[in-house]
């Protein structure tokens, strides 16, 4: 899996954020509904508290996004994101209400 940033430098980085089956399935799900532009993703970036992070789904990365692109759908996250999901696995199912559900947890070795 690779990702890269969006800075104007063109260069790529590496890191090791993961997206579990089950995330993969969901992500395709939300990005390839009529409404959703093509290009779009969701989204992860931090918030003004501590170690809290936003999610949601977008157009496209913002600049500076680093983006993760897994099986066919994209990931967008801030530098801060980023560096904090370094060692984390995206994990997401839809709930009995049809509301999506998200968790982190650390890589398995």
């Amino acid at each position: 899996m690779g990702a890269q940033n969006t800075d104007d430098d063109n260069h790529e980085e590496f890191f090791m954020l993961t997206l579990t089956d089950n995330a993969v399935l969901v992500i395709r799900d939300l990005t390839t509904q009529q409404e959703v532009p093509h290009g779009a993703g969701l989204r992860i970036a931090s918030d003004q508290s501590p170690g809290a992070l936003t999610i949601g789904l977008v157009t496209g990365p913002t600049q500076g996004d680093v983006i993760v692109d897994e099986s066919g759908v994209r990931v967008f996250l801030d530098a801060d994101a980023a560096q904090f999901l370094d060692d984390k696995a995206l994990d997401a199912a839809v709930d009995p209400q049809g509301a999506v559900q998200s968790g982190l947890a650390e890589q398995r070795a």
